[in-house]
């Protein structure tokens, strides 16, 4: 019965760029997804010329000269060049923390005297391994208070003491004037939205929208000598040890007749008795030029079933859960790609990176 050489579920980034190398390699490839649209998280709708991030902003970066020309293949890329600010209390601040940050702060002119300051305000903390004492070993009580601790507690719905380093060890403490969010060689915004560079990569490739693989399971394995998998892992397995945990996130959007509602894309909301963690203004994006703007905020929540699943809550326990989903793969007939899949806090660049390795290890 089988017909095809793989079935890639699900047509976000890594199932897509899996199935265009295997297309171009000769191989039949069928992409089903159970949304009725293309592009997983990454997908964009248009409203009033604006490319609208419906699933949150994405902003591509990256170092890897492979992944930057694969995408350019699909879209052109503007020149957009992350920077964000943090509002606690209505005042305003640079952030990722730079000496704009400490220079608003404190007053700091000169990288020697924001590393004077910043010396005696950090803690010492015998083991860093939780976000807060490794935070609070960097910088100290002051700017854990005002920029990370509010939205922390609000994004992860968890002490900080209970959340791995490696959370703000992404984000980059720099004592040069640099407001870049990140340092990447390539940078940059699909001109037309993200969805306009999937349509691209899917082209000529068979797709089956609002169909779910672990529903009709027995029928779409039959078809397909290998399976593409980049769904929850623990849901491929029907949960049998137990559900491994997610934080969601709730948009609230709304349109303003105005050209420009606050200045720039994107602004943290650091205070914890505002609930929502940030606002996104779209047309900054790709600098449309119209009356009307979109903005939306974005409100963490528990992960609960019929919602999205955003972040992997990656704390002992659930690695060790996901450990054992990850050894009862079939090798042979599933690949397994993605955050759902791989459990990982994934950037854009990085799912890409794996799916091109994953498809061009393929030798059958």
């Amino acid at each position: 019965m089988t017909k095809i050489d793989y079935l890639v579920v699900g047509a976000g980034f890594f199932g897509s760029t899996f199935a265009r190398i295997m297309t171009d390699k000769g191989k039949k490839c069928l992409v089903i997804d159970k949304r009725e649209h293309i592009g997983g998280n990454c997908y964009t709708e248009k409203k009033f010329d604006i490319d609208v991030h419906k699933y949150g902003p994405h902003i591509f970066h990256t170092n890897n000269e492979d992944v930057w020309n694969f995408v350019n293949q699909f879209s052109d890329f503007n020149r957009y060049t992350h920077t964000c600010k943090a509002n606690y209390k209505h005042k305003l601040y640079s952030v990722p923390i730079n000496l704009n940050t400490l220079n608003q702060l404190w007053g700091v002119v000169s990288p020697q005297m924001a590393k004077e300051l910043i010396e005696e305000k950090r803690l010492n903390t015998s083991d860093p391994s939780n976000l807060e004492d490794w935070i609070l070993s960097q910088v100290g009580e002051e700017i854990y208070r005002l920029l990370i601790k509010g939205y922390t507690e609000k994004q992860w719905g968890r002490p900080p003491r209970e959340l791995p380093a490696s959370i703000i060890k992404r984000l980059p403490i720099r004592f040069t004037y640099n407001d870049n969010y990140f340092d990447d060689l390539y940078q940059g915004i699909p001109i037309d939205g993200y969805t306009y560079l999937f349509e691209n990569m899917l082209d000529g490739i068979d797709l089956e929208l609002g169909v779910d693989y672990i529903s009709n399971r027995n029928y779409y394995d039959k078809i397909a000598k290998k399976v593409v998998y980049t769904g929850p892992i623990d849901e491929f397995f029907s949960n049998m040890y137990g559900s491994l945990e997610w934080r969601s996130l709730r948009f609230e959007q709304r349109v303003f007749n105005v050209d420009n509602y606050q200045g720039t894309s994107i602004v943290n909301y650091t205070h914890r008795d505002i609930p929502y963690t940030r606002i996104v203004e779209h047309k900054h994006f790709t600098n449309i030029k119209c009356g009307v703007t979109v903005i939306s905020k974005e409100y963490p929540q528990e992960y609960k079933k019929g919602r999205e699943k955003y972040y992997p809550i990656l704390n002992k326990k659930n690695l060790e859960l996901y450990a054992k989903y990850k050894e009862k793969i079939d090798k042979n007939k599933y690949i397994f790609g993605g955050r759902l899949a791989e459990y990982r806090y994934y950037d854009m660049h990085q799912v890409i990176g794996s799916a091109l390795k994953k498809a061009y290890e393929q030798n059958d």
